[in-house]
Order: structure tokens, then C-alpha cells, then sequence
């Protein structure tokens, strides 16, 4: 789906991925900040709801399996930061039924949970959606992670994407182990389905092997779309194998292009769809937005921190920025809101626009699939005799 050498000749995606209060650990001290509200359903579907009024194409939801902590990778003890999280694929489902355009995908930890427990719960959100849900995988290893599960001690990370890629392998069979048209619903034969037509996938890996059928039948998409965030090779490999959409963090434009060159070398037949990571703060000159950000920063402690660029400017700067990267051949970028709800408004009110008027994203469109919101096709499905 990559469009290197070719920029412009598919609309540009606008993600947004939400979490907590926003990106920025003291985000939630703000008078606009809603932390009372943080654990219940209204906030987040007053979230998704201005995404998709604003014409987002996607949202992802951040989960792990663990407490967050200020330190990547080991716990820690503060307690002026956010701590807690509801779980994204429930969130998810909650927020599919008061939206109808908007791309839903919540995260799930490969590592630590089983796929035929995933699989059933993205393909009933994209039953719910009417086919706007995705999945976006992501390894987990940490000692105090695996330590829930009784598991004694992290693998190696080639083990642990690999476990993720036969993860992904295991969901897709499962979306595919119903028919498109299994279920009859004939009520004078008395047949509700066509028992042949449901399919033991018959999975063995180094970690789990599954029988199958699912319980859940095939959904709207046929698969819903998954996605993974990489940063080195080995994550790349996982993405160019196996995910429909990628998350990358460049720092430049050069940077993006050298990318997308390394994901399209991976899997020349079908790269994935490039969305670059942005963590913006915005306000209405460059010199406010840095004071808003060193006034978080000053609350927090130390300066803030990502493994995404971090944009504190204005919106028509941060547009110049996405108008460079998508030259270079990203697909999309995926916003990450410093300030939740503030920043999300900005996206929408004022950068989207902006985007729209420069001819980058195609904006508001009627209900359709998410597959077909970002060009997909409807995959075949593997065991079908046809």
C-alpha cells in the first residue's frame, strides 16, 4: 500500500492514538483535563466521537499488561503520573455502537494472552462496527508482566516476535474458519448453519498450537486489519510479514523514506500501509506552544520524553511537517495528542482542515468498512473451496 515514488496518489490517513489524559505525564493536571472521568465510558466516546466528527480515519487505544511506569522498562513508585487503564478492547466495543465511520483498534498483548481469545473479540467488535475494527499487536516481556501469568522469566525478543507472527497467523485462520456464508438462518429446513463450511485450522507453533473453528463467524471484513508499532529490524520484519498497517517513528523525512525503503524491501508484493508517529502539542504560535510544553514539563520534573518526534507548534507547522513526510512516502500519520481533550480538538477543528484545503486527506465520507477507508481488499477466504 506504500506509495514511494508515487506521493499523492492515495489520500493521506490521519490516525490518532489515545491514551489517558494525552501523551505528556502531567497532562492530566490541566483545568481542561477530565482525570475524575478517565475509568468511565463517557470520556472515551466523547473522544472518538470528536475524532470521527473531525474526520479521523482511526483511532488506536494503548493497553500492556502492566501498571505504566515513567521507566520503560522496569516498574516504578510514582504517583503524580497517570496509573491504571481500562482495557482498549472494551473500550473499543463500547464506543463502535455511537460511532459509524471511524476505524477502532484497540491493543493486545501477544505475549501474554491467547489468540483465540483475541481473535473472538476483534472479529465481535467488528460484527458491532459494522466492520471498522482492527487489532493492534504488541510483544511484552517485562518481569513484572510475565510475573501475572506465571511465567518465570522474559525470552528473547526474536522469540517474542516471533510468537507475535504466529499470533497474527492464528488470528487470521480463526477470522477465516467460518465462511463467508456458514450461517444459513433457514428457518423452515430448520438449518442455521452449514457445519462444513466451518473449518478446524489445525495451528501448531513453538509456543501454542490451536484446533479451532472459531465460535464467533467470519466478520464484515472477512479479517480485520492489524497493525503493529516497530522501531528496529526485527520489529519491521514482524509489520512487513504480517500487519496491514504499520506505526513508525522517524525523526525527519529522511528518516521516513529510509523506512518505507526497508518495510517495501521486506515484502515487496504487499507492504504495509506506513503510518509515521507525531506526539504534537499545538497553540497559535510556535513561542506558546513551547511555553505550554516547558510548563508540563516543569510540572513533571524533566523534560518530556518519546520515542516518536515531539511537535510543540502550530497546526500549519505540524502540516508542513506531515505535507514533507508524506514526499518522502509514509501513508499516513498517526497523531498522539500531548493534551487529551485539547490537543485532539486542535487536530480537528484546525490541522485536519488545513490538510484538507492542501488537498492531503479526503475528510468526511459516508459509512464504509475500514478496509475500504484505506483502499484494502476484502481477503479471500483461505479454506473456501472457490
Amino acid at each position: 500500500m506504500s506509495t514511494i515514488g508515487t506521493p499523492g496518489t492515495a489520500p493521506l490517513q490521519i490516525a490518532v492514538a489515545l491514551d489517558g489524559a494525552g501523551w505528556h505525564p502531567a497532562a492530566w493536571r490541566l483545568p481542561q483535563a477530565r482525570p475524575g472521568d478517565l475509568f468511565g465510558a463517557r470520556y472515551w466516546t466523547d473522544l472518538v466521537t470528536e475524532a470521527e466528527r473531525g474526520g479521523v480515519d482511526l483511532v488506536t487505544f494503548e493497553d500492556a499488561l502492566r501498571l505504566q511506569s515513567h521507566d520503560r522498562f522496569t516498574p516504578d513508585r510514582r504517583t503524580d503520573e497517570v496509573r491504571g487503564r481500562l482495557d482498549a478492547v472494551l473500550v473499543a466495543t463500547r464506543v463502535a455502537p455511537v460511532t459509524d465511520r471511524i476505524g477502532l483498534l484497540p491493543t493486545v498483548v501477544t505475549s501474554l494472552t491467547e489468540p483465540f481469545h483475541a481473535a473472538k473479540a476483534i472479529a465481535t467488535l467488528d460484527h458491532i462496527s459494522h466492520g471498522r475494527a482492527g487489532v493492534r499487536v504488541q510483544v511484552g516481556g517485562r518481569r513484572d508482566e510475565l510475573g501475572h501469568l506465571g511465567r518465570d522469566r522474559p525470552t528473547s525478543i526474536e522469540e517474542l516476535f516471533a510468537e507475535a507472527g504466529d499470533y497474527v497467523e492464528v488470528l487470521r485462520r480463526l477470522w477465516d474458519s467460518w465462511e463467508d456464508d456458514a450461517e444459513i438462518r433457514d428457518v423452515a429446513t430448520g438449518r442455521f448453519i452449514d457445519r462444513n463450511k466451518l473449518h478446524h485450522i489445525d495451528f501448531s507453533g513453538a509456543t501454542f498450537s490451536v484446533k479451532g473453528p472459531s465460535i464467533t463467524p467470519r466478520p464484515p471484513q472477512g479479517q480485520p486489519l492489524v497493525g503493529a508499532l516497530g522501531h528496529v529490524p526485527v520489529a519491521y520484519r514482524l509489520i512487513a510479514q504480517a500487519a496491514d498497517l504499520a506505526f513508525v517513528t522517524p525523526q525527519d523525512a529522511v528518516a521516513a523514506a529510509a523506512i518505507v525503503d526497508e518495510l517495501e524491501a521486506e515484502q515487496p508484493v504487499r507492504a504495509p500501509t506506513v503510518f509515521a508517529d507525531l506526539l504534537v502539542l499545538l497553540e497559535d504560535t510556535p513561542q506558546t506552544a513551547r511555553a505550554a510544553l516547558d510548563e508540563l514539563d516543569s510540572a513533571n520534573g524533566e523534560p518530556l520524553t518519546s520515542d516518536a518526534l515531539i511537535v510543540a507548534d502550530t497546526p500549519t507547522a505540524v502540516a508542513d511537517l506531515i505535507e514533507d513526510w508524506r514526499a518522502a512516502g509514509i501513508d499516513g500519520v498517526r497523531l498522539r495528542p500531548a493534551r487529551l481533550p485539547r490537543d485532539l480538538d486542535r487536530i480537528t477543528s484546525e490541522l485536519l482542515p488545513l490538510l484538507r484545503r492542501r488537498g492531503l486527506h479526503r475528510g468526511i465520507e459516508e459509512p464504509v468498512t475500514l478496509r475500504e477507508r484505506l483502499g484494502l481488499i476484502r481477503p479471500a477466504n483461505r479454506y473456501a473451496l472457490t
